[in-house]
């Protein structure tokens, strides 16, 4: 008979990378509801402490490590952090990604490559492994990676993250074949359009009447003819991050409003 408390992360140590604000925030206060013990590692330490305030004010627990992901002595240092105060890492949610820049193929150029690249790609392959090694010396793990719906059909002006997010993929797919042995799962959440800043980057450069046609226009778009909201994607980390999934590796969870039924013809 099926088990509620499968669900539970009571005890469970946690990294959640981007966990300063946005999607990896709500994931970091989801986590520390359903009980485990959470890292949260950004690049800016003061909104980290705001994050870590935050679940401490509701009686979850918090660890601060402000990181560049992107550099591998700063992967090293998260990890080393976290075994020096728990001992382990049962869930790692890579969610830390560099932000989509607006340029055509045409113009897009070598410096927002690496920049995109190696945070969105380079960062997350060596995060995993660095943590699936841990994992697979204590018995097991959750390996969860944050790409975007963007990775499956690309968004105009935005090639490079795409093509990354298309990458993240891949990296889930890799790790998920080679580590099912060892008892890891590894799986995707592809957000669709959420309300963050990262999203509402898209818009920064327009005025807001222009900024409010293009978000009614998305709006239309979709099926539910809403933008989500960060707290949407929390319940399906839960569920990738518990023993529920324990038979789900290599998997993506699409949660985008209907975004890639295709175009939505409303009334």
């Amino acid at each position: 008979m099926f088990d509620l408390s499968t669900f539970s992360l009571k005890d469970k140590v946690a990294i959640v990378t981007g966990g300063s604000r946005g999607i990896g925030q709500a994931i970091a206060y989801g986590f520390a509801k359903a009980g485990a013990k959470v890292a949260v590692t950004s690049r800016k330490a003061q909104d980290l402490e705001a994050t870590a305030a935050e679940i401490k004010a509701f009686g979850g627990e918090a660890l601060v490590i402000p990181a560049h992901l992107g550099k591998a002595e700063e992967i090293k240092k998260v990890v080393d952090t976290v075994m020096a105060k728990y001992g382990r890492i049962d869930i790692l949610v890579n969610n830390a990604g560099a932000s989509p820049a607006i340029a055509s193929v045409l113009d897009s150029d070598e410096r927002l490559w690496d920049t995109i690249m190696n945070l969105n790609l380079k960062g997350v392959y060596f995060m995993s492994q660095a943590v699936a090694n841990v994992m697979k010396k204590q018995g097991g793990g959750k390996i969860i990676n944050v790409a975007s719906v963007d990775g499956f059909n690309p968004e105009p002006f935005v090639s490079v993250y795409s093509i990354s997010k298309a990458g993240v993929r891949m990296i889930t797919r890799s790790f998920a074949m080679e580590l099912a042995k060892d008892n890891i799962q590894v799986n995707t959440i592809a957000p669709g359009p959420i309300s963050t800043k990262m999203m509402n980057s898209h818009w920064e450069h327009l005025s807001p009447e222009e900024a409010k046609k293009q978000k009614d226009e998305l709006c239309k778009m979709l099926p539910t003819c809403r933008i989500g909201e960060p707290d949407e994607i929390a319940g399906a980390a839960i569920y990738l991050a518990s023993n529920a999934s324990s038979y789900t590796t290599g998997t993506e969870i699409i949660i985008d409003g209907g975004l890639l039924l295709g175009m939505h013809l409303s009334a």
